[in-house]
């Protein structure tokens, strides 16, 4: 509503004196301000804030009259009123000094276009000079307690227990006096009732206010009791005053009415405030409601502020601004919730966390539409300090306020709108992305994605996506001539803004970022704006007071055109316009004769300007119920209606207008059309037929309401949210009023009323409503420290020191939870549903479901009396119908504490089935946490059992980081640390990226020589080593947790393998540091075998998206050349296999994304059409991220494995590549050489998969599985490999079965590539001598001595370097092996060194992957 912004200002009065001011008053209208000294009356003008001038008293006068002490203007600001202490009356006239005599006025450069045009155009510019004469003084012979302003009188309060009635011009009619001790006062205004009566002998006012709206006098009498003094006629004397007066209070202070609310604040010594009305029946005073500082907020101060000193209204009656004797400020809402207390927090505590003196206050004010509070502090001097001459200083406070508070036809719309005295705060979001100026977007903001959600609500993107406001500046031109701003609107879309000031209006566009003015200074200056501001479609409409033709009017102009008279609408009118709303294409005015007008706009086409045509469409008396029309703080058009109407089959009602809301000094009134008489129907009414239904009398919806929102839009989803009547209710915080539909079309029960009033209490201060994102939107007050600034060495603290720096932040918070809850404790569930339904597509709904669990659940588990009726269970089963239960219920739990565990399980159901559903779900995440829930509650045994189950799920669906946590978890279990759950850790740690991640924690160096390999190497023991956890018990349990944890684990190798999922199985490993190569050697006779050569190579292709070889038609010719053998590729693929499950199988480590490309690259391989289908639609897909490397060596062996493999990058060694360079530019390539090259690419997989089976390959290799590096050796067509194998096949620690199972399985290859993959054929070709000498070997055994040295150095060759932490490529390269001088090229070479690579050697283009 309110809120603090900046630093205060400190005003310096120029003349210096030895007293210090302690008195504030300001005029009506806020312009001037009389401040006092003891013998000192100075006016201030508001703006600019400067001294206008000064009357001192001489000595001999002061002795006569005593020192000053308070003061009052007559309303129209020509004469003060000043009482002083001996009794006297002084009463000065304020002359002002002509139209041409200003005190300070603007100077502008020469050229500027702001110059004098219309008489007293440039008076509110410039600070006027002004003259004070005392007139002869008034003598009332008693002390003077009170002075209070009439209109023509000065109501005069002594301490002799009188009220005198002095005439402004004092000397002409003398006065009129009342004795207190005459005036009856009783407890209510019934005499009939004859209560006890008040004594007030000796007793006289304390502090008085007059209320206009109440007529009548609120008063405060020296013994604390407080009372309400009406007249009776419109004499003020004895027999025609009567009062009432307040039961059980005698501490009061001070008081303050507000007029528009007909309420009376009185300051208590107890340090609250209490807030009393006048019941309209029986007259007497009722309490409304108490503003105080809670214990829970300000648990320091709550009690130790001291009596209430002093009670301000702001000038729109909205909130009031409370101190104390001992210092300090607090605001709060009409009706008491409160906004900010300078008692705390920041206010009250420095950096170093030592307590600031509170401020403390001798006198404040609020300045013009209350932007500033005016604030004059006690004086903290000593008596030697007295008598310096110092310069007194004002504090000026500055505030921004809500749209809302003086112009409530904001109320329609969801945007938040703060102005300040020279600017606006606005919550929408960048005009730069509005993609058009004529149809601006509703979502705006950057986080929006405008195909994901229709554009039906401004919401969530804007306001989600960041906290800043956009402000805009108040064009300064506008200002100055027209300060304060008193209206401010915004459109629906919120791209447009218009305000007014004291004259005319300005309006803004956010998309062109610019400001219109009215190009004629007169039409701006002869226009005053009464009623509001609103926008309907893209025109401003204004109520307004036309001061030439001295008529109220109605006006609407187009934002596109000048903002001039000639392109406005305008209709005059007959009564002055208090208030304007926009509903639809209707207009409504309440004016002061109490009634309402309703006037349709409708824009004109063929007008070559835009142009609307406002039509009257029906008149409203209200006067018999409205007692003054300055009560009406608001008046809405709406579709929300009572009556029977409401089913799910009428939405279009929606779009009528139905009711007239009037919020009359907070009593919300309705007023809904009568459809009682008979009816016309649609298709009998005649088309241009105006006439509307009447109204029904007013019924009361709600008492203290502040704010009223409802939309006009419709929503068949969301009808309860959007058909709902949203009200803020101060401390009561908001009230919704609930439509409630009856389901599936089923006729509504008869005792189901249509619509409930449910309440619930926010955090923050609403200020608009997003209704179908269930949200609310406001501001808060933040603030920040600096305490360092300004520590200069004089006396006086920096205002920087003494009061934090204040920030306006946006806020929101969620209510559906509140409406859920407060359905289902009127036991309407079924509405509950619908309404939890309607939004459980909200991004936050699981959010929602989790508070309401978790409010319910803290308030019946820490009740400290049974509760009959409990709540939770009802919500516990209401939140089973949504998918979200399982995990709700845990995230809950988790951020309960542990005690309140028992309570929430026993209504919700046990973990122990929660976590068995959570495993059926294959919710892995929200079942471990129910793992911790179970390991508090449960026996360790339970824990481990359930955890295993966990365990195992998490390995077989490959989360990798569950499993880690998991075994952590294990071995906290075992190592007796079942009473505290393991903390979960912060960052995950890094998956594999090019290939699989290297062990942490490996037995065995990856780049070991040969020497270095001990003999024993096809018997390698397993060296497993995991992660340890915390131990707290011996050796002896640790290593049988170790083994538990083992034996899963190799389980599930054992079935990866036997499911030949050995992708799965380097993940698998990589991810977890399982010691592969150790487990293998132990299964190398066992599980680690292939049973079937052709399904484990098919399974291979399928597992690494790799490609099974084609090859062209022309090269079917020639399968040789040049005396070297050459890969022959197969034109015809595996039948069996198709692309799609090549390309769609699911990877637990997703695969890279395969880009799709041109295969028209394959026309010139010469294939045939039938062929040319094949090849395209089964081989190309996989075509992608694969390169040629060089045979540089002039052997056919090639390195399985080396450094460049795994690291990456480019290693060359040979000579030959300086060749390259020379003789590049003289080479070409012949058809079937690109041929061979484009058959080689298509024949390769994805890089990653290439770098993860030569990491397989070293390690089967190393664990002596044969049978599995034959496997790969072919899928990569790797001669070496078979070569290596074929020779380790003489070892005699080989068994027989090995060398048997090999032979078969070459023979079973052989076989199916000649009847289903000919692309096999040229490789297995190839490799005939080795499968020659494979079957011709004879089967005695070689002693193992001979074997190992050969065998060792042939195992060598695949050697592998060491990954250290670092994560740096390796770039140097294996220094080469005497006996092979092989050396691969990296596979991340670019493509442009490809000719270069064929262009080596002419005649020889040997090509094979690394």
């Amino acid at each position: 509503m309110y809120f603090l912004t900046g630093w205060p200002r400190r005003l310096l009065c120029p003349l210096r004196s030895e007293e210090q001011p302690f008195h504030l008053q300001p005029s009506q209208h806020r312009l001037y301000f009389a401040v006092l000294a003891h013998t000192q009356l100075s006016i201030w003008f508001s703006r600019p804030s400067v001294l206008v001038v000064s009357y001192i008293e001489s000595a001999k006068a002061a002795a006569q009259f005593g020192f000053y002490q308070q003061a009052e203007w007559k309303p129209d600001d020509s004469m003060i009123a000043v009482a002083a202490a001996n009794g006297y009356v002084l009463l000065f006239d304020i002359i002002g000094g002509g139209d041409d005599k200003y005190l300070y006025e603007p100077v502008y450069p020469k050229g500027s276009p702001r110059v004098k045009v219309t008489p007293g155009y440039k008076e509110e510019q410039c600070a006027p000079a002004l003259s004070l004469e005392m007139k002869k003084p008034v003598d009332l012979e008693a002390p003077i307690t009170s002075l209070q302003s009439l209109q023509e009188d000065l109501l005069v309060c002594t301490a002799d227990g009188y009220l005198h009635m002095l005439h402004w011009d004092g000397v002409r009619n003398g006065r009129r006096a009342v004795n207190l001790c005459t005036i009856s006062f009783s407890l209510d205004l019934q005499s009939s009732r004859g209560g006890p009566c008040l004594d007030l002998n000796g007793v006289h006012v304390r502090d008085m206010e007059y209320c206009s709206t109440l007529d009548g006098f609120a008063v405060v009498f020296d013994d604390g009791r407080l009372g309400f003094m009406t007249p009776t006629a419109s004499r003020f004397s004895t027999e025609h005053l009567q009062g009432v007066w307040a039961a059980d209070v005698t501490d009061g202070t001070c008081v303050a009415v507000n007029n528009k609310y007909r309420l009376m604040a009185f300051g208590c010594a107890s340090g609250s405030v209490l807030v009393y009305m006048i019941d309209n029946t029986t007259g007497s005073m009722q309490l409304s409601h108490k503003l105080e500082l809670t214990p829970k907020h300000y648990p320091d101060i709550w009690n130790k502020t001291g009596p209430v000193k002093m009670i301000r209204w702001s000038p729109d009656c909205s909130v009031v601004m409370v101190t104390w004797e001992c210092g300090g400020l607090s605001l709060w809402s009409v009706f008491g919730a409160h906004l900010i207390c300078t008692l705390g927090e920041d206010f009250a505590y420095r950096l170093d966390g030592t307590k600031k003196d509170p401020l403390k206050i001798s006198s404040m004010s609020w300045g013009a539409e209350g932007y500033h509070l005016w604030v004059i502090s006690s004086s903290e001097g000593g008596v030697d300090e007295s008598t310096e001459l110092r310069q007194a200083s004002i504090l000026q406070f500055q505030f921004i306020k809500s749209a809302l508070t003086v112009n409530p036809c904001t109320s329609n719309q969801e945007q938040v709108l703060l102005h300040g005295e020279d600017r606006l705060f606005l919550t929408c979001g960048d005009a730069a992305q509005v993609h058009s100026p004529v149809e601006p977007l509703r979502d705006s903001s950057p986080m929006h994605r405008p195909h994901t959600t229709p554009p039906l609500s401004q919401g969530l993107s804007t306001l989600l996506g960041h906290k800043h406001w956009h402000v805009v500046q108040i064009h300064s031109t506008y200002l100055e001539s027209n300060w304060p701003i008193r209206f401010a609107a915004i459109d629906s879309a919120g791209q447009c803004l218009a305000v007014a000031g004291r004259r005319g209006f300005a309006h803004y566009s956010l998309f062109t970022r610019k400001w219109k003015l009215f190009g004629n200074i007169t039409q701006e200056q002869s226009m005053t704006v009464t009623g509001g501001l609103a926008w309907w479609n893209d025109f401003v409409v204004v109520a307004c007071y036309n001061f030439i033709d001295q008529q109220e009017e109605l006006r609407l102009y187009h934002r596109s055109c000048n903002l001039d008279n000639a392109f406005a609408s305008i209709t005059k009118l007959h009564a002055e316009t208090l208030l304007l709303n926009v509903f639809k294409n209707m207009v409504i005015l309440f004016r002061t004769d109490c009634s309402i007008c309703l006037y349709s706009i409708e824009k004109k086409q063929d007008s070559p300007n835009p142009f609307a045509s406002v039509e009257l469409l029906q008149e409203v008396s209200m006067s018999r119920y409205i007692p003054h029309p300055g009560l009406v703080v608001s008046v809405t058009l709406t579709s929300v209606r009572t009556e029977t109407g409401i089913s799910l089959k009428a939405p279009q009602q929606a779009c009528t207008a139905e009711s007239i809301l009037l919020n009359l000094a907070g009593q919300l009134i309705m007023l809904q059309r009568d459809r009682s008489g008979p009816q016309v129907r649609e298709k009998d009414a005649v088309p241009n037929q105006k006439k509307l239904l009447p109204f029904c009398p007013p019924v009361v919806l709600a008492q203290c309401v502040e704010n009223v929102w409802t939309t006009c839009r419709t929503n068949r989803k969301k009808r309860h949210l959007v058909e709902a009547l949203w009200l803020s209710c101060g401390e009561a915080g908001m009230k919704v009023w609930l439509p409630l539909f009856p389901r599936d079309h089923r006729k509504p029960h008869s005792f189901l009323s249509r619509r409930i009033m449910l309440p619930f209490l926010l955090n923050i201060y609403p200020l608009a409503v997003l209704f179908e994102d269930a949200l609310v939107l406001g501001a808060t007050n933040e603030t920040l420290l600096y305490d360092n600034l300004g520590a200069h060495s004089s006396s006086e603290e920096p205002l920087e020191s003494m009061f934090p720096f204040c920030t306006v932040e946006r806020t929101s918070q969620i209510y559906l939870h509140h409406l859920l809850r407060q359905l289902l404790v009127r036991n309407l569930g079924e509405q509950a549903l619908m309404l939890a339904q309607s939004c459980s597509s909200l991004p936050y709904f699981s959010h929602v479901l989790e508070l309401m669990v978790h409010v319910v659940l803290e308030e019946e588990a820490t009740s400290r009396e049974p509760i009959p009726d409990p709540l939770l269970p009802t919500v516990a089963k209401f939140i089973t119908e949504f998918p979200l239960f399982l995990r709700t219920i845990v995230h809950c739990a988790r951020k309960t504490e542990f005690a309140l565990w028992n309570y929430l399980f026993a209504a919700v159901g046990n973990p122990k089935d929660l976590f068995e559903e959570c495993l059926m779900a294959q919710d892995l995440d929200t079942a471990a946490s129910y793992l911790i829930i179970l390991q508090n509650m449960e026996v360790p045994a339970v824990s481990r059992q359930h955890a295993t189950l966990l365990f195992n799920t998490a390995l077989e669906q490959g989360k990798w980081d569950l499993c880690r946590h998991m075994i952590r978890f294990l071995k906290a279990i075992g190592s007796g640390e079942s009473e505290t759950p393991p903390s979960t850790p912060t960052t995950q740690e890094p998956s594999s990226t090019g290939g699989f991640e290297f062990f942490r924690n490996r037995s065995i160096s990856l780049s070991q020589s040969a020497d270095s390999v001990s003999a024993g190497k096809f018997n390698l023991q397993k060296t497993f080593s995991m992660p340890t956890g915390p131990s707290a018990k011996g050796k002896d349990s640790e290593s049988a947790e170790n083994m538990y944890i083992d034996m899963m684990l190799w389980r599930h190798a054992r079935r990866l393998l036997e499911q030949v999922r050995l992708r799965d199985l380097g993940c698998f490993a990589a991810q977890l540091g399982f010691e592969l190569i150790g487990w293998l050697c132990r299964e190398r006779t066992r599980v680690a075998r292939v049973e079937d050569f052709v399904t484990a190579l098919k399974r291979l292709h399928e597992d690494f998206l790799w490609p099974f070889p084609v090859i062209p038609a022309s090269s079917i010719s020639s399968p040789f050349k040049n005396g070297r053998c050459r890969t022959v590729l197969s034109t015809r693929l595996l039948k069996s296999q198709s692309a799609d499950s090549l390309l769609n199988s699911d990877m637990d480590t997703a695969p890279p994304q395969v880009t799709r490309t041109n295969h028209n690259w394959l026309d010139g391989l010469g294939a045939t059409p039938k062929e040319m289908d094949s090849a395209s639609s089964h081989g190309a897909p996989q075509t992608q991220e694969a390169f040629l490397s060089p045979l540089i060596n002039k052997t056919e062996e090639c390195s399985i494995g080396s450094a460049t493999d795994l690291t990456e990058t480019s290693s060359m060694v040979d000579g030959d590549w300086t060749m390259v360079d020379e003789n590049f530019s003289t080479l070409s390539l012949s058809q079937s050489e690109l041929e061979h090259i484009s058959m080689e690419l298509a024949n390769k997989g994805p890089h990653k998969s290439q770098v993860q089976l030569r990491y397989l390959l070293h390690v089967f290799m190393e664990a002596g599985c044969l049978d599995w590096c034959v496997v790969i050796g072919l899928i990569l067509r790797e001669v070496n490999v078979i070569k290596q194998v074929v020779g380790f096949l003489d070892s005699p620690e080989v068994p027989a079965e090995t060398v048997q199972s090999i032979r078969t399985g070459l023979l079973a290859i052989d076989q199916w590539a000649s009847s289903d993959c000919l692309g096999y054929k040229p490789f297995l070709n190839l490799i005939r001598p080795q499968l020659q000498k494979l079957f011709e070997a004879s089967m005695e055994q070689v002693q193992p001595e001979a074997f190992q040295p050969s065998g060792m150095s042939k195992l060598a060759e695949p050697a592998l370097p060491r990954v250290e932490p670092c994560p740096a490529p390796l770039g140097l390269p294996l220094p080469p092996d005497p006996s092979s001088a092989s050396s691969t090229r990296s596979l991340e070479d670019t493509c442009e060194d490809e000719p270069e690579e064929e262009a080596v050697e002419e005649g020889t283009y040997d090509c094979t992957l690394s």
